[in-house]
């Protein structure tokens, strides 16, 4: 197989090229540079594809494939070429036995062998949450034979999605079931993107993008050098993945949260209690209440938790669970029309055949803080995400179709545990609910926006103007706070109730500061960024966990056996791929634990 980089094709920004057509116009590219016959192209596949927009507004695609010759020597091809972007490349698909051959290689090499040896009728695998790492964990261990007991506290998708919608338009919080707990993580009720910044020598990543496809995910996926899926997408996909892992034997549990692990003198996992309602497995269509709580015997268990289950961090203190705390970011989402991202990334305000602009911008303020973009959405929503009663947080949303009106992104400052303010391992978590105390009382439990240039003339000291109007007349006009002003009106866009009102008062006044920095910064980058018209809401309080539960290089708890740490709540993901990854990767170690005893 041959691997040919850097092909670039000049865009058609008139109309869509069809599948048909761009396989043809990429043999046609690949046998001019191979220097063969097109009809020596036997197989074609798109590894890659992404847009380079430097000489915007004239946009080029540029693709990476792997092609099979048929009829003549690949390697005397590649040799004749002598082209940096053509090599010889061996397919390496992931191969789950393959990963858990080298795992007992290596421990057997190092001497050392899976703290847990049980191996009795108790000796099930129960996995704690049905996020991208639970999802993806369970369904790598029940393609394998094994029959994982999924528990999940929140509602399935379905459920999830109607008490959701019902909180968006009353304010009535369900605080089991909303946009971070239920069926798919936090994640359901996102962007849907799937890129991630983790390294894929394993060729995991790959497989969960195949995982996704086949489950109702669309194909270009596998390809986009940015790809998404968007919440509509995402909520089929999680659905039947949910109904493939009962089909090979599996178990799924919804409204069951696990309040308590069972653990022997030897720091030795026995099982774990849940309290649920009477009837919830599979789809979790029961109306009855009822709660009850049972245990469940197991030796082993994958906590597979979101960031914002904080209650089952306290229960994990309180079980003397191997924890430390870890930075992460907090900050604000930032609404523009997405026509003007559109003309600064494309040149183009209103593209036809090119997908709503993305961004990613980063800076480093004075004091020494990163300030950031995170969650970046085209053509999505400021959702309300709040999941505790008298406190709120925001996240970003957005459809397949990403055809919004706005762009919005977090703009995140980084904290570390010296601005917590307490020792106390979880102090992360009361630095956040503080923030989102005050920012739902701000908000009066409605999502606080304010108009970016009232924010930062009540952070730098201006003149004062009004912060509580959404009319044009009363937005700032100080020239000196009016950076690439543009002429455009936004209203905003957002899933849930929102008033105008002083976000300028959620964060202390250094990480305002580093705000404000960031988007003066980012204004030089963007033109009309720091326009004094963008909207500002808040709080970003949940862009990754506070704490990371310590675990060792098989995936296990350092110190309670059978317990294994997973995914972002556990902090070693930062987003969908990464935890979907993150649970193949426990699933591996979990299967070379029970088949080298």
């Amino acid at each position: 197989m041959i691997r040919v980089n850097q092909i670039k094709i000049k865009h058609d920004l008139e109309r869509i090229v069809s599948n048909e057509e761009l396989h043809d116009v990429l043999v046609k590219h690949v046998a001019k540079l191979l220097r063969v016959d097109k009809g020596n192209i036997g197989e074609l596949e798109i590894i890659r594809r992404s847009i380079d927009a430097r000489k915007k507004p004239e946009i080029y695609d540029i693709y990476l494939v792997d092609v099979v010759l048929k009829g003549v020597d690949e390697k005397k091809v590649v040799n004749k070429c002598k082209s940096k972007d053509v090599a010889i490349k061996e397919r390496e698909d992931y191969d789950f036995d393959r990963q858990v051959k080298e795992i007992i290689k290596r421990r057997n090499a190092a001497g050392g062998s899976s703290q847990n040896d049980q191996n009795d009728e108790s000796d099930r695998i129960v996995i704690i949450g049905a996020g991208p790492a639970g999802l993806f964990c369970g369904y790598m261990l029940a393609k394998k034979g094994y029959k994982p007991i999924v528990l999940e506290r929140g509602a399935d998708v379905d459920k999830r999605t109607a008490i959701v919608e019902h909180f968006w338009k009353t304010g009535e919080l369900d605080t089991s079931t909303n946009v971070q707990f239920g069926e798919g993580g936090a994640g359901t009720f996102s962007d849907g993107k799937l890129n991630t910044m983790v390294k894929d020598k394993d060729g995991r990543g790959r497989e969960a993008l195949k995982i996704f496809v086949s489950h109702g995910a669309q194909e270009e996926i596998l390809y986009d050098a940015k790809p998404h899926i968007g919440t509509d997408v995402l909520r089929e996909v999680v659905r039947n993945l949910r109904k493939s892992i009962i089909e090979m034997g599996g178990e799924v549990h919804f409204e069951t949260k696990v309040t308590e692990l069972l653990i022997d003198k030897n720091d030795q996992l026995k099982g774990v209690v849940a309290e649920s309602a009477s009837d919830n497995s599979d789809d979790g269509n029961s109306d009855n209440s009822t709660v009850q709580s049972k245990e469940i015997s197991c030796s082993r268990a994958v906590l597979a938790i979101g960031h914002s289950a904080r209650d089952t961090f306290y229960m994990l203190k309180d079980k003397k669970v191997n924890m430390e705390k870890k930075p992460f970011a907090v900050g604000f989402r930032v609404e523009h029309p997405q026509s003007i991202i559109n003309k600064s990334q494309y040149g183009i305000e209103a593209p036809k055949t090119l997908p709503p602009a993305p961004y990613k911008l980063t800076t480093t303020t004075d004091n020494g803080r990163g300030v950031y973009s995170f969650c970046m959405c085209p053509g999505g929503y400021v959702v309300n995400a709040s999941s505790e009663e008298g406190r709120l947080a925001v996240n970003g949303m957005s459809y397949s179709k990403r055809d919004g009106s706005n762009a919005n992104s977090a703009i995140i400052i980084t904290v570390d545990p010296k601005d917590f303010g307490s020792d106390d391992i979880l102090s992360g978590v009361e630095f956040q609910r503080h923030l989102e105390e005050k920012a739902f009382e701000i908000g009066q439990g409605k999502i606080p926006v304010e108009y970016y240039g009232d924010f930062k003339n009540a952070v730098i000291g201006l003149k004062e103007t009004t912060n509580n109007s959404a009319s044009d007349e009363n937005t700032i006009t100080n020239e000196n706070a009016m950076t690439n002003e543009s002429d455009w009106k936004i209203d905003p866009s957002m899933r849930g109730e929102y008033v105008y009102s002083n976000v300028h008062e959620i964060l202390p006044a250094e990480l305002n500061d580093c705000f404000v920095q960031g988007m003066e910064k980012f204004g030089k980058i963007i033109r009309g960024y720091n326009s004094s018209k963008a909207l500002v809401s808040g709080v970003e309080s949940r862009t990754s966990s506070p704490v990371r539960i310590v675990r060792d290089e098989n995936c296990e708890s350092i110190n309670i056996k059978g317990l294994y740490p997973c995914g972002e709540g556990a902090g070693y993901a930062g987003g969908i791929m990464s935890a979907a990854m993150d649970g193949m990767k426990v699933a591996e170690n979990m299967v070379a634990d029970l088949i080298s005893r």
